[in-house]
């Protein structure tokens, strides 16, 4: 039995990697085009090139995560040492150093790989761990879902606050006498990151103190790296999960990254000034972001009792198929019909939060098959997979994106054309469609139902304890 303190220090993990994976998707881009300076098609190609990298160094991770042995488990530690290294990439990948234009790209191009390598350094492990903390699929799936609603909690958290600690930071700027080569916007932005920074800290920490690793392979000799990657490439559950996860994360990395340039240039947000919500001033973009993380906890709340009905998979396929359809009139909206790009906003995030945990129980469920089938286990490098899949559809979902927009014709900070303004809206309407229309493609052909992992499960507890 996983006791409550240890289901919310897992939670805490995804908590801290969620702020920045949300402020990464969200405005990195805009970041980079608008605060930085680079052009939007130099930012599209770093960041496939860089997640094409990163998503491949994910599985390397897993394999030496897989082979870690210490007296708090072989996941865990990562947790404790790499907390410091991630928080401070993170500062660094949001600094903008006083360079030339060929400098600025070079920078970029550093620090964002060096904080998708320490991104995936720390967090293949902490996914892996949900894999060891218990060996019953119904604990896996109560895990998962306090790890995703913690998740959406913390990205909640980074996209509400975020906009307001810029625009405190910045007004401050006349008051705070350091870093003098930044401007008051550039500060502002550098001093928002290191408040999240601080506090991912901390919460990778407590997801360290709080948490077990409990289950042991069958087989305590390690098998060779060639025997685990020939185990993973015939392990047909995980090429389908990795073909739902790129798709999903397609249809949730361009909705992301293309938001604040839809409030920004088509609804033109500043002209209807701030939204004060409990004495706090919000812009439009940052809350319709922190609306669909507050839906997105909401999905994950239904996930569990829905699956547990017809299945995670049927309860898959019906939240892609409700978000195909409901991102395609999204499209449709105009720049004054507001309260209906909410109403959508909450309804599609609903969908996408609900299939995530999905997700992460599969991976697990993968875990077991591979080792029923084979007798090894190889958790992180199954586990690095799903981030293999996440990195990709990002990569694919902001390289299009920054792409789209300069053959649009896109301009920072400037008034757009028809093409360009057309092209934001596709970018929150029919692209995703696309991608989440995928994703439902790939799992209806998931073979593992709830009634063969039960089946599996046996079997691998029968094993077990012959030894």
């Amino acid at each position: 039995m996983i006791r409550l303190k240890e289901k919310f220090g897992y939670g805490f993990g995804d908590m801290s990697s969620s702020m920045f994976w949300k402020l990464f998707g969200a405005y990195l881009m805009i970041f980079y085009t608008d605060v930085f300076g680079i052009s939007a098609a130099v930012v599209g190609t770093m960041f496939a090139i860089t997640r094409i990298w990163d998503s491949f160094f994910d599985p390397i991770v897993g394999i030496v995560a897989d082979r870690t042995e210490t007296r708090w488990g072989k996941f865990r530690p990562y947790l404790l040492f790499l907390a410091i290294p991630f928080a401070l990439m993170g500062m660094l990948t949001f600094f903008t150093p006083p360079l030339e234009n060929t400098g600025k790209v070079i920078y970029a191009f550093v620090t964002y790989t060096l904080m998708m390598m320490v991104y995936s350094a720390i967090n293949v492990p902490y996914a892996s761990l949900l894999g060891v903390m218990s060996p019953h699929p119904a604990d896996r799936n109560t895990l998962a879902t306090y790890r995703m609603t913690f998740a959406y909690i913390g990205s909640f958290i980074a996209l509400l606050l975020f906009m307001p600690l810029v625009n405190t930071f910045t007004e401050w700027r006349g008051s705070i006498h350091m870093l003098g080569f930044l401007t008051d916007s550039q500060f502002g932005w550098f001093m928002a990151v290191v408040v999240i920074s601080v506090a991912c800290c901390l919460l990778f920490w407590g997801c360290f103190a709080l948490t077990r690793e409990r289950v042991k392979p069958i087989h305590q000799e390690q098998a060779s790296l060639l025997t685990d990657l020939k185990d993973l490439l015939h392990n047909g559950p995980w090429w389908i999960l990795l073909g739902a996860g790129v798709s999903s994360l397609l249809f949730n990395s361009i909705r992301d990254g293309a938001t604040v340039y839809y409030f920004k240039y088509f609804v033109n947000e500043s002209s209807f000034g701030n939204v004060t919500v409990v004495g706090i001033p919000f812009v439009l973009s940052g809350l319709y972001l922190a609306v669909g993380q507050a839906a997105n906890i909401l999905g994950v709340v239904l996930a569990a009792p829905v699956s547990n009905k017809i299945g995670k998979r049927k309860t898959f396929m019906l939240a892609m198929l409700i978000a195909t359809i409901l991102s395609v009139v999204f499209y449709g909206f105009g720049r004054h019909q507001l309260p209906l790009v909410f109403v959508f906003q909450v309804l599609i995030s609903i969908c996408s939060g609900s299939i995530f945990p999905l997700l992460w129980s599969m991976y697990a469920d993968c875990a077991d098959y591979s080792e029923l089938k084979t007798g090894n286990r190889a958790t992180g490098l199954i586990f690095s997979s799903s981030f293999m899949s996440q990195k990709f559809g990002w990569a694919i979902g902001t390289a299009v994106t920054g792409w789209m927009l300069a053959t649009f014709g896109f301009q920072a900070n400037g008034v757009q054309n028809e093409a360009t303004i057309n092209g934001i809206k596709m970018f929150l309407s029919i692209l995703p469609a696309v991608g989440a229309l995928m994703s439902l493609v790939f799992i209806y052909f998931y073979p593992l139902s709830e009634q063969r992992m039960k089946k599996i499960a046996q079997q691998l507890e029968e094993r077990r304890a012959v030894g």
